[in-house]
């Protein structure tokens, strides 16, 4: 009866074992992936400068490398920093900064119309 236990536990043992290494096998292609899109992303921001280069463009310019910096800075957190499988309440902290710069931003805003 002993062996029997033995050999059941080695074979799940075993498929756990397996399906550990295809699950660290996807999660690398996910990281490769993101990884590409990130430097695809960076290869954007050094060329936008020369491709937007009219001086009615200034405003087109600054709103697209903000937004592939918001990008960039999504994935990051997103995916390298793993907050895409935390729980909900810590990604509203780790999220904080970002209120705080659209309050910040919003502040700066108040001055304009003053």
């Amino acid at each position: 009866m002993t062996d029997q236990t033995t050999t059941t536990d080695e074979s799940a043992a075993d498929a756990g074992h397996g399906g550990h290494a295809e699950g660290e096998q996807s999660m690398r292609g996910l990281y490769i992936t993101i990884f590409l899109t990130l430097g695809l992303l960076t290869i954007f921001e050094v060329y936008i400068p020369s491709v937007y280069s009219a001086a009615w463009s200034g405003t087109t310019k600054m709103l697209l490398l903000c937004f592939l910096a918001f990008s960039k800075a999504g994935l990051v957190a997103t995916y390298f920093m793993h907050l895409k499988w935390e729980k909900p309440w810590l990604r509203w902290i780790a999220l904080m900064p970002v209120y705080m710069g659209v309050a910040l931003i919003l502040i700066m805003l108040e001055t304009l119309y003053r």
